[in-house]
This record gives C-alpha cells, sequence and structure tokens, in this order.
C-alpha cells in the first residue's frame, strides 16, 4: 500500500488496514471476519498487510489508489567445530580479540526456532541486553519468558499465514519459538553464529572439542517462521513478518537460510524486506541454496551478502557412531547385478553378505544401516575400492576403523556439490554467490531429545551433531558480520560486505585454485564468488566499495520496471534516476557477451572509499589468462585521508573464441600490505 495514502485520522498503519478490510467485509460479524481476514500489519519490510481475501475484494481493494501491488502467498524452503578454527579467529588476537567476540552485536535468525535450554544459549560471560533492544521473548507453549537470557535476547513465532492455508504443523512442534523442525534447523544455525563456548562436545565421538559460535559474545534473536508439517515449506506472509519484527526489535544483522522461487525484485518479497532492511543499516546475509547446478542462485539481489559453502589406504566419510574395528574381513560387491551393486531394498542376500564388508555404489539409505551417505563420497572413495573389487579374485578388507576426525586434510576448501552456481538467473550481470564459507559437516547445537539416527534398532540422541548445507554457510558470515560491525560501527552493510569479498581467497591449502567437488575440476567464481571468506583480513581491508540505498535505486532503474513495480521494490512514490545510471558500484567484475557480438568488450565505473591510513597510494595489478584483456584508468590511486573516495574505470575484452567462462583479478595494492581483491569474470554465450 502506498503509505502516503494513509488518512490522518489513523494513528497507525494497522489500524488503517483493519478500516480497509473492514469496509468490504458484509454487516454480520464484523469483527469476527476482521480477525479472520488480517494476519499481519507490516510496518518496516513493506508498507502493507497480509490477509484473507475472497477474489472478490482483492478485486475490490486492487481498484483502491492506496494499492501499490499484490503478491499471492509464496512458499519457501530450508536450505538444508572446528570451522571458527578453518576461518583463522584466535581467542586472543585478530578479529576475535578486536571485537571482543562480537560483544553488544545482536543478531536475529529467521528460522524453525531454538532449543533455549542448550548450553550454546547459556549467558555465561556475556554482557547484558543492550539498551536499543525493543524486543522480547513471547510466551509459548513449552517456551516459557524466562527462558530468554543475556545470551538468548529475544524470542517469537508466527504461523498466521500457515494456519490460514489450512496447514497444521506436526503434534509435536510447539506453537512456540521452540525448535522442531529436522534435527533442529534453527538451533544449529543460531549456535554457529553466535553460540557460547561449550567444552567436550562431538558427534557420537566425531569433531570432539569446543563448540562456540564465531561470535560468541554476540546476542541472539530468534524469529520462527517455519514449522514441521508436511510440506516443510514456509510462508512468505510469515517470513516478511518474522524480518517485519526484526527491523523493529533493532537487529544488527539479519541471517535467513531459506530461499523462495526465481521472482523478479518487485515480485521477491525476500528482495523487497532486505532492502528495507539494510535501509535501516542492518546486514542481510542470506544462504543461495542447495540446487547443484549453475544459474541456480537464490536471493541474488545485490543488496543481500549471498553465502555457498566449502564441504591401497582410503580415506571416507563416515558417521557410524560406535568404535568399531574390523580386521581382514572378505569384502563384497555385487558387481554382476546393478541392484546388489547400489544395495537396492531387498537385492542383497543374507548369505551372501554375511560377515562381510559390504560396497555399495551411490547410496543414500540402504538395507545395510540406515546411516545416510553422501553420494559424492561414495564416488571418489568408492571409486578405488570398486576397481580393486571388480578385477581382484579374492577380495579383503585389511583392515576398517571409525570414529576418526582428520584435521587440515587437503585439498580444502571445496565448493560443496550440493552448492547452487551462478550466474544470477534474475541478474546475471551481477557475480553470485558473493562468497563460500565452512557448510560441509558444521558441529553445532540440534534438539538433544529427539531421534538423530537408529543403530542396533536403538534410537540415539546428541546435544550436538553435523549437518551440511548452504543453511549451515550462512551463519557463519552472519557471525562475522557480527564481529566486524563490533569494531567498525559505522560501516554500511554494503562495506561489511565488501571487505569480506575484496579479502576473500581463491586458493586452497596446496596453493591451488579452489576446486569443485561435483566435477572434480578447479571452480570458477561463478562457484566460489570472490572466493572463501578470510575474516581477520576483512577487519583492515584498506579500501571499500560502499553503497547506499541510491545506489540501489539506480541500479533497479536500469532494470525496465514501470512505476508501479520500481514502487513495490523501494517502498516510496517518488524517486530520482539519473539519465544514464551507472554500473552499481560492486566489489566484483561480471560481463555477458553473445558468441555472436563482433565486438566484446564492456567497460564498468567504480569507486574505492580508504577505509585504512589517512595517506595510502594504491596501484593495480592485474592476474589476466590467455584470450581475456583488462585495462584499468588510473591505475594508481592516491589517497590523502581517511573516507577519501577515489573513481576508476575497468574494461574487459574477450577473444571470439573465448571459453564459455573466462576470468582474472583486479588487485589494489599498497605499500602496508593490503590487497583489495575483484573476480573479472566474462561469460562468452
Amino acid at each position: 500500500m502506498d503509505h502516503s495514502q494513509k488518512p490522518s485520522s489513523f494513528f497507525t498503519y494497522e489500524a488503517w488496514h483493519k478500516s480497509i478490510l473492514t469496509s468490504m467485509m458484509s454487516s454480520s460479524s464484523l469483527a469476527d471476519q476482521e480477525n479472520d481476514m488480517l494476519l499481519y500489519s507490516y510496518n518496516h519490510v513493506m508498507h502493507g498487510f497480509s490477509a484473507r481475501l475472497t477474489p472478490s475484494q482483492l478485486s475490490e481493494l486492487e481498484e483502491s489508489p492506496a494499492h501499490v501491488a499484490t503478491y499471492p502467498e509464496t512458499f519457501g524452503k530450508l536450505f538444508i567445530t572446528h570451522s571458527s578454527k578453518f576461518l583463522g579467529l584466535r581467542q586472543n588476537s585478530g578479529l576475535l580479540l578486536a571485537s571482543s567476540s562480537g560483544q553488544d552485536v545482536i543478531i536475529g535468525i529467521i528460522d524453525t526456532g531454538i532449543w533455549p535450554e542448550s548450553e550454546s544459549f547459556s549467558d555465561r560471560g556475556m554482557s547484558e541486553v543492550p539498551k536499543r533492544w525493543k524486543g522480547t521473548c513471547e510466551n509459548g507453549t513449552d517456551f516459557p519468558p524466562f527462558l530468554c537470557n543475556n545470551k538468548l535476547i529475544g524470542a517469537r513465532s508466527f504461523s498466521k499465514g500457515l494456519k490460514a492455508a489450512g496447514i497444521k504443523f506436526a503434534k509435536k512442534d510447539f506453537d512456540s519459538p521452540r525448535d522442531w523442525f529436522g534435527h533442529g534447523h534453527g538451533t544449529h544455525t543460531s549456535s554457529i553464529a553466535a553460540g557460547n563456548h561449550v567444552q567436550g562436545v562431538s558427534h557420537f565421538g566425531y569433531a570432539k572439542g569446543t563448540a562456540r559460535g564465531v561470535a560468541p559474545r554476540a546476542h541472539v534473536a530468534m524469529y520462527k517462521i517455519a514449522w514441521d508439517n508436511d510440506s516443510d515449506e514456509s510462508f512468505a506472509s510469515d517470513v516478511l513478518a518474522g524480518m517485519d519484527q526484526a527491523i523493529s526489535d533493532g537487529v544488527d544483522i539479519m541471517s535467513l537460510s531459506l530461499g523462495f522461487e526465481f521472482l523478479p525484485y518487485f515480485n521477491d518479497v525476500i528482495a523487497i524486506a532486505s532492502l528495507s532492511a539494510i535501509e535501516k543499516g542492518i546486514v542481510v546475509v542470506c544462504a543461495a541454496g542447495n540446487n547443484w547446478g549453475y544459474n541456480s542462485t537464490q536471493n541474488g539481489a545485490p543488496w543481500i551478502t549471498l553465502t555457498l559453502d566449502n564441504g591401497l589406504t582410503v580415506d571416507g566419510i563416515s558417521y557410524f557412531p560406535e568404535s568399531g574395528y574390523i580386521t581382514d574381513a572378505p569384502l563384497y560387491y555385487g558387481k554382476d547385478n546393478a541392484n546388489k551393486a547400489r544395495c537396492n531394498g531387498g537385492a542383497l542376500d543374507h548369505k551372501e553378505v554375511k560377515g562381510k564388508v559390504v560396497l555399495c555404489d551411490n547410496i543414500t539409505e540402504t538395507d545395510v544401516s540406515s546411516l545416510r551417505f553422501q553420494k559424492w563420497e561414495v564416488e571418489r572413495a568408492g571409486s578405488l575400492i570398486r576397481e580393486y573389487a571388480t578385477q581382484a579374485n579374492t577380495t579383503r578388507v585389511k583392515t576398517l576403523s571409525f570414529v576418526h576426525t582428520n584435521l587440515g586434510t587437503k585439498p580444502s576448501p571445496q565448493v560443496a556439490y550440493f552448492s547452487s552456481r551462478g550466474p544470477d538467473p534474475i541478474t546475471p550481470g551481477i557475480l553470485k554467490p558473493d562468497v563460500i564459507t565452512p557448510g560441509v559437516n558444521v558441529l553445532a547445537a540440534i534438539i538433544p531429545n529427539k531421534r538423530y539416527m537408529e543403530v542396533s534398532h536403538y534410537n540415539l540422541v546428541t546435544d550436538y551433531g553435523l549437518d551440511s548445507g548452504t543453511s549451515m554457510a550462512a551463519p557463519h558470515v552472519a557471525g562475522v558480520a557480527a564481529l566486524l560491525k563490533a569494531v567498525h560501527r559505522e560501516w554500511s552493510p554494503a562495506a561489511i560486505r565488501s571487505a569480506i569479498m575484496t579479502t576473500a581467497y581463491s586458493t586452497d591449502n596446496s596453493q591451488n585454485s579452489i576446486q569443485d567437488q561435483l566435477s572434480g575440476l578447479p571452480a570458477t567464481p561463478l562457484d566460489f564468488g570472490a572466493g572463501h571468506i578470510n575474516p581477520n583480513n576483512a577487519m583492515d581491508p584498506g579500501l571499500v566499495y560502499d553503497m547506499n540505498v541510491q545506489d540501489y535505486i539506480e541500479f533497479l532503474c536500469t532494470l525496465g520496471y514501470n512505476d508501479k513495480q520500481m514502487r513495490a521494490v523501494i517502498r516510496r512514490s517518488q524517486w530520482t534516476c539519473r539519465q544514464s545510471p551507472g554500473e552499481l558500484n560492486y566489489p566484483s567484475f561480471m560481463a555477458i557477451f553473445n558468441r555472436t557480438d563482433t565486438l566484446k568488450t564492456k567497460k564498468f565505473n567504480r569507486v574505492v572509499t580508504n577505509v585504512g591510513d589517512d595517506a595510502s597510494v594504491y596501484r593495480a595489478v592485474l592476474e589476466v589468462p590467455r584470450g581475456m584483456r583488462i585495462t584499468v584508468e588510473p591505475d594508481n590511486l592516491t589517497f590523502t585521508r581517511k573516507y577519501q573516495q577515489q573513481g576508476f574505470d575497468l574494461n574487459v575484452e574477450i577473444d571470439n573464441d573465448a571459453p564459455e567462462v573466462i576470468y582474472g583479478y583486479l588487485r589494489w595494492i599498497d605499500h602496508r600490505g593490503h590487497m583489495v581483491s575483484s573476480p573479472v569474470v566474462a561469460m562468452n554465450n
């Protein structure tokens, strides 16, 4: 709705919204109808409301001069402890020390709820709740308000959209912020972002150590918007209500590990709500999705920071929870029967496999056990074993042992096989994803009294469990953003994203380019964006590519949206666009050419802001592959004071026969050790 159309007689937008709905009701039982129709009134993510309307009521509403846009209810899905050390975060040095571990920063988690009794949400060593905090802990089923503390400072739940659709959540789920989805999706993501220190945790003996979130002294606020139901879907009206409340409560960081279908920004409720949050200085971090293929990144709006993940003797992955040791056992492989080779249900003969180690192809869940294996791991490790099992006359396993945890394995990091890849399907000219972070086999808090797995007919539970997905990657970035916010309170969300992107690295611990687990080949920025995050370097990036809301409006002006579509995204009735809007001031470069183009060249304009030393000189260093040419003008930038800005032009050109994806790097380097790195990517479609 156009908020400028609100009559002055209404003191709140909600009162106006109720009046609009009342005017469309029949005369009988007005109060009951009103309560039945209105779900939420939104004040921050957009100016409007969600309601249950008949087609004729919707038609009447859309004829109102105050009406801007209608969004039918849509459905989203979730993107299903040594990671802090892997990120280089040490208690007594670097970003963790400078930020006091994220003290006084508030992270809002938009997810499935939280298990408040987990030790990860203890408030030992926590500072008092910031005075600016406006949130609360709601009183719901099995969730009294006293469960909140100085760590978990707020918890709310939103289910009106789900209930209006006639969908019931599982009987065991709670009508409150308490988590019951899966093994505890929201509990897991919250503890990754900001869980307190908990010693002596493991996943049934795996990954033993001290669990801690990326920002262990940051405060957590949970907004439960997803429930345990048959569809595993969340409702846009509920997600918007959670985000709206988070903005109102005063969070500094907002983390979402869910996504909706690919939509233009004027129909993308998360994009619209996130732009509202950005306008209020809130950093919004979203998962990119687990859609495997290229052109599949979700939550790709350029004001959102988008994250993915990293995830004869053979080492493989096992979650078997017992410290078993097998020696000199026969190896069975059903090489002459495809069903037996895959261990399909009912295919294995008990007499053939009894007392043997069984090799299975491409399994997800089998009669061998109820444990789930990852397809890519079976293919990686199993190919060597399969070759042996196929060619040798007598096959045996010399030793097989479990409950080992290997650290420092090579190569790492890698792009996880399930990660969504660019280019972004909505705006391919903006490189997505932005970065990658840990997201494979991340140990964090889960629901402690819900079955995690079954072994030998016994149900096993655990306080901490391993999980994988871009859902696990996003809270890592949210935690790093909280640490940066604690050190640089004056930085905008765009500056924080720029610092994270331009200090990321794209080589693994074998000094080779980061690999793609899916293909086994070197990955590209379409897989890893700017690279893997490096939090300590992000604290002092030297230069940042900063942006404000007007920059995003200028970007939207280039997309050909009409006035109504623009009003829907930017939530205002008046705005200005330059006659020739320039490039979005993004920390990466993406050029798309057609094979038929005779001249394959593109010019970019960028402005960098000095956030380092007062006096500094940066020179451009280019890494350019064969078939590509990059020039920068000027190639030296001189700064005489902090926050001074300097502009430059970058031109990229590729040969007609260049590969489909070709990329290089622009790095601004000064004499103090700053290296501001940006990928330059060209697609030759």
